[in-house]
């Protein structure tokens, strides 16, 4: 499980090291530490790329920081190994024993003024490798001034790849913020911890790839504001049937879903609940819709009418719903009142109420969302939230009381209180219709199988009150997996998601 934290946590965690260290270099043990990982990690990007290291070109973009002090000792390293290093000083000053190092290494230093900013990005464009050190995590705000002016010019024409040292300067490390103008990176060496900002959107938008280094402070980090489920972390949470197990014991779900207008929401949640493993799917909802399910998905018991007379583990509800559905409406706010864990999609959101528990999960879009906020007096509307998206969700859930899963390209789950979830397995092929309402068959597939699950979350660190929120991430990544698998770089339908899904899972 990756694990991230606050600018904030890290500066902290370091500050923790130097009191508990003897030795009265340890910050500058600590800088080495660092440069020496993110001079390893432009080595390795350039024998990717099938670039010779000896003789390469490298433009490192230096503040006058610690975080310029970073890039400016791992551009040193650099130089020693033979490579063509360029130092654009972008504060007038810089890191005194960054720049030492680096001027005694052989690096050549040029000054960015307010007259020679194109001068200087059309020099850091000819580099092999651009090294972003200008701002770090505890900055306050975007690039001003001629700093600004020559990332605008570095992303109006081509250069070499980009690497940003700890965090792209312009990201909010605590939030993701982004203020323009950034450089996106292709990679983000980042220090002792992944910074909460790289994983959230904007912020992930710019970040590519994120590499955390080890720099020795990590025994010292308090509880991640921020987690993402792995590989590993999937295959020890997901149920697998047992010898004995039977339709029931592997999880019962309810669906109250689609509409005459929508009634094909209904039979993609249902496809992606039947393939995330559900023992058995009830569905209830109106005849269009009923019969369209009895020819897709035989294996789905359709009926009773009543919520009150299904027996199931788990709710989904809202896939499909019209607004002016009086029946489905009132189904979706039953299922709720039922004590059982529900995930609750689009069409539901409106007729839920105020406050709800955390086992319900909210699965908004960011229109949504805002949507959403505004009937809590909270009006950031659908920009807002796409500018600011943990905070924004963070927010809903400790309104609503509900866990809220916000999807995106980056799909962030908040509990009402606790660390946050990210997941990012996607591909944008997957922007496409239906492919929330498998989604949404997935977590509730998942809420069913999990009811009463608690040791298992526990044994991953994970709190009973946040479990939910883990489902939501373990849903997140396997429909993010599923629709990446079956798109193979280009486009993708929803049936074909919730169609290699299974393929996934035998693979976790």
């Amino acid at each position: 499980m990756i694990s991230a934290y606050t600018g904030t946590q890290i500066r902290e965690a370091e500050k923790r090291f130097f009191q508990a260290s003897l030795d009265s270099g340890a910050g500058a043990v600590l800088m080495q530490r660092a440069a020496y990982g993110l001079a390893n990690a432009v080595v390795r990007e350039l024998v990717s790329r099938g670039i010779r290291p000896y003789g390469a070109s490298v433009a490192v973009l230096a503040g006058k920081g610690n975080n310029g002090g970073d890039g400016l000792f791992a551009a040193a390293f650099l130089a020693a190994r033979g490579m063509r290093t360029t130092a654009v000083l972008t504060a007038g000053d810089a890191h005194p024993d960054g720049l030492a190092a680096f001027e005694r290494a052989g690096g050549r230093t040029l000054t960015l003024s307010d007259h020679n900013a194109g001068e200087l990005a059309a020099a850091g464009a000819r580099a092999d490798v651009v090294i972003d050190a200008v701002l770090g995590t505890g900055a306050q705000g975007g690039l001003r001034g001629a700093a600004a002016s020559l990332i605008e010019k570095l992303n109006g024409g081509a250069h070499g790849f980009v690497v940003a040292c700890d965090i792209p300067s312009g990201v909010n490390a605590d939030t993701g913020e982004s203020y323009d103008p950034v450089l996106p990176a292709d990679i983000t060496v980042t220090f002792g911890g992944a910074k909460a900002g790289l994983l959230a959107d904007p912020g992930a938008d710019h970040a590519g790839r994120v590499l955390v280094i080890p720099i020795g402070i990590e025994t010292e980090l308090p509880l991640p504001v921020l987690r993402r489920l792995e590989s590993a972390d999937l295959a020890r949470l997901l149920p697998p049937p047992a010898r004995r197990s039977h339709k029931y014991t592997r999880g019962v779900l309810g669906i109250v879903a689609g509409s005459q207008q929508y009634p094909g929401a209904a039979v993609l949640a249902c496809r992606g609940a039947l393939a995330a493993g559900a023992g058995m799917v009830r569905y209830l909802g109106p005849p269009e819709a009923t019969r369209l399910v009895r020819q897709a998905c035989p294996e789905v018991v359709c009926g009773p009418d009543a919520v009150a007379d299904a027996h199931v583990q788990a709710w989904l509800v809202g896939p499909g719903i019209a607004d002016r559905d009086d029946d489905q409406l009132r189904r979706a706010r039953d299922a709720v009142e039922t004590g059982l864990p529900v995930a609750a999609d689009a069409g539901a959101l409106p007729a839920l109420p105020d406050v709800l528990p955390p086992r319900v999960v909210l699965t908004p879009h960011g229109g949504e969302l805002a949507r959403l906020l505004q009937r809590y007096g909270i009006d950031l509307g659908r920009q807002g939230v796409d500018g600011a998206t943990l905070d924004a969700v963070r927010q809903a859930s400790e309104r609503t009381g509900a866990t809220v899963l916000l999807k995106g390209a980056t799909t962030l789950v908040a509990p009402p209180s606790g660390p946050v979830f990210s997941q990012s397995e996607a591909t944008p092929w997957m922007a496409t219709a239906g492919s929330g309402d498998v989604l949404a068959g997935i977590l509730g597939s998942l809420l069913a199988q999990h009811s009463d699950d608690e040791d298992k979350f526990d044994a991953c660190g994970i709190s009973a009150e946040q479990r939910w929120a883990a489902i939501g991430a373990m849903a997140a990544s396997l429909h993010g997996r599923a629709g990446t698998l079956a798109s193979a770089g280009g486009p993708v339908t929803a049936g074909a998601i919730a169609s290699h899904l299974p393929e996934v899972m035998r693979t976790l």
